[in-house]
């Protein structure tokens, strides 16, 4: 879901917060005034007039290349205690006002439920939610403590083109008061429900929540937006806030997207409760009405058109009948406007690590795809079991940083995960899911990794806190549409095998064994072959390739191997490559039918005869199960060697192949 709750609370507390690397400025000095506003009134607005805090984590588990320089910082914010995330005020006695999207920020954050702070420095944590509604982004709660006895006056009548002063803690520096012109009304965005109130008054990230006043001193409207193109600002007028009913309402329309769909929906996300509540319990009625909305939309999203998703209708042929699925970095399955299923493959940059080991990473929205080959001098199973393992890989890449002032320090170590769980998917695939937490950040790392012979598969995000369920359920189902291929060396395929808690289900059929300089033996319920070193060498390092993706199996799709290529070492081009092939349906192109055409009538390139392609010489050949005539499945074969090569040493090098070779499926 690309929608995110953070970006529905209109993005300014935690945005600006992660996006400056939380420089945040937290002065509590008196505030500045507007020339015309009466000094006399001053007194009242400050002390009515609160930032909305959230304390900084008292624990990091976090480990960086040196001590962080946090003298490189405002010496406000490398002492302050707490992170400044907008604004609040006093209308009654212990009854306050802040936005919504404010509030929200506590949800699921790993700096805990916001407070107030007084211009004195004093922390007061809300206590009951009173008032709630998530589209005209307000909140009415109470606090623990007694703040001092300051509230402002209301003004529910509030006249066009007079002056007003918007009152907040402008870019988290203490609060300040900026004067301008109540200029216009404008309808509410969705279904034009309400009147927004445009001003003039600058606002800035921090300003939210804070009141917009009279030149009285009267509250006329709670300030919430800052326009993008033009210094005209949204705020909601106060009348809105004094008739909104004891309960929290949630409706608001957000749009939806599932990555592999070019397609987006658009409804609300609603939902009701009964305040007051506990700003604990609120946070958890809250969170299961969205958790519930995510989980409705992807449900939606998934059943449009049942008959054509992937694997299913004609839009899925092409890559059913026609890919070998031999990719390693992950790949994912989409579907373009015209109903094409294809698979996207971001290859990216390689990053060197020690002992041959390195990661191989992509980008395709919001995702990170990689491919971590570990180093020979990492076990398998300390990979696979220890999660700090895989963590000290992925820090070597120099991905997590931390901000400090001018500098980016980077993280070695991102501690112990707070999730440690395995996540099995529709092919019966294992994944490892690891969640870790940046604090500092108010940040999880999630990844879903998929042990591979020489290292893992991963899928990865970095979710903001309150958007972890939201990135959560979007990967778990991205799971069943990537695609990803099976390869090491025969000795890291020793040690893969062992863990067979975390091995899919399709290669439970299949036995592979590796004498060294001996015999290579490959079998499964669909075909099987063996290889000795009058073929090629069999050595730790010879490289096995398993293409395991979604293949047609008499009317159905499964899951399993349909490529499969041997390589006698990483520094020689001789190979060994059987792919299975089925014949095609009618909704594919000519080309698809002259493939199978050739294979059948054992033309170019299946004819058992050399020839020169890209640097080696090739030599191929068609292999069926001898008791068919008319195969619906057909495996080519093929054999290759560096630079010309005659026909006479190719030739006994295939025949070796096909006599050792049986199809068991028809």
């Amino acid at each position: 879901m690309r929608k995110t709750m953070r970006s529905l609370m209109g993005g300014e507390g935690l945005a600006r917060i992660l996006a400056c690397g939380l420089a945040l400025w937290l002065a509590a000095a008196a505030p500045a005034t507007a020339a015309s506003l009466d000094a006399a009134l001053l007194p009242k607005i400050q002390g009515a007039t609160f930032e909305v805090v959230a304390a900084k984590p008292a624990d990091d588990p976090l480990t960086y290349e040196k001590p962080l320089p946090l003298d490189l910082l405002p010496f406000q914010e490398r002492t302050d205690k707490y992170h400044s995330i907008g604004t609040a005020f006093a209308i009654g006695k212990n009854q306050f006002v802040t936005a919504g999207h404010v509030l929200l920020t506590g949800v699921d954050s790993l700096w805990g439920a916001p407070s107030l702070r007084d211009a004195n420095g004093k922390i007061y944590p809300i206590d009951k939610i009173e008032k709630f509604d998530l589209r005209k982004d307000f909140v009415v709660f109470t606090v623990s403590g007694t703040p001092g006895p300051e509230t402002l006056d209301v003004d529910t009548k509030p006249v066009l083109n007079q002056e007003v002063y918007a009152v907040g803690n402008a870019l988290g520096t203490g609060v300040v008061i900026r004067d301008g012109l109540y200029t216009s009304d404008t309808p509410e965005q969705q279904d034009g429900a309400w009147k927004w109130m445009r001003f003039s008054a600058a606002a800035s990230p921090g300003n939210s929540g804070g009141p917009l006043l009279n030149k009285e001193g009267k509250v006329i409207g709670v300030v919430l937006m800052k326009s993008a193109n033009e210094n005209l600002n949204y705020a909601l007028q106060m009348g809105e806030v004094l008739n909104a009913p004891a309960q929290a309402v949630i409706d608001r329309r957000l749009p939806y997207r599932f990555d592999i769909f070019s397609t987006t929906l658009s409804n609300n996300l609603k939902g009701q409760f009964a305040l007051p509540l506990g700003v604990g319990e609120f946070f958890k009625r809250y969170q299961s009405v969205f958790d519930g909305f995510v989980d409705s939309q992807l449900k939606e999203i998934l059943a449009k058109d049942p008959d054509k998703l992937f694997p299913r209708g004609e839009g899925s042929d092409q890559l059913l009948y026609g890919a070998s699925w031999l990719n390693t970095v992950p790949g994912l399955i989409v579907r373009n406007s015209t109903g094409e299923w294809g698979l996207v493959e971001k290859d990216g940059n390689r990053m060197s690590l020690a002992a041959n080991g390195y990661v191989q990473a992509g980008v395709s929205g919001h995702n990170f795809l990689m491919h971590l080959r570990r180093p020979d001098t990492l076990p398998a199973a300390k990979l696979y079991g220890d999660p700090l393992a895989l963590a000290e890989q992925l820090c070597k890449m120099g991905i997590f940083m931390r901000p400090i002032g001018s500098e980016q320090v980077r993280i070695t170590s991102l501690g112990k995960p707070t999730t440690d769980t395995v996540y099995t998917d529709h092919s019966q695939r294992r994944w490892q899911l690891r969640v870790w937490a940046m604090p500092f950040a108010n940040t999880r790392i999630i990844t879903y990794s998929l042990p591979v012979p020489d290292g893992y598969a991963i899928l990865m995000r970095f979710a903001a806190a309150d958007d972890s369920y939201d990135n959560l359920a979007d990967m778990r189902a991205l799971l069943d549409y990537m695609s990803v291929g099976y390869e090491g060396s025969l000795a890291q395929w020793k040690d893969f095998l062992k863990n067979t808690s975390l091995l899919p289900d399709a290669l439970k059929s299949v036995r592979i064994e590796a004498d060294y300089q001996q015999r290579f033996s490959y079998s499964s319920n669909r075909v099987a072959f063996s290889v000795t070193p009058q073929l090629q060498k069999i050595e730790p390092e010879s490289t096995l390739t398993l293409g395991m993706g979604f293949v047609p199996d008499h009317g159905k799709v499964v899951w399993d191997v349909n490529a499969i290529s041997l390589r006698a070492n990483p520094q020689e081009a001789d190979r060994l490559h059987i792919e299975r092939n089925v014949a095609p349906p009618a909704s594919l192109d000519d080309d698809a039918r002259s493939y199978w055409d050739k294979l059948v009538k054992r033309r170019h390139p299946y004819e058992a005869t050399a020839f020169a392609s890209d640097g080696e010489t090739r030599i191929g050949a068609p292999a069926t199960d001898a008791g068919t005539k008319s195969p619906a499945v057909m495996y080519s074969v093929f054999y290759a060697m560096a630079g010309s090569q005659a026909q006479d040493s190719m030739k006994p090098k295939l025949d070796m192949v096909m006599k050792d070779l049986k199809v068991s499926e028809q």
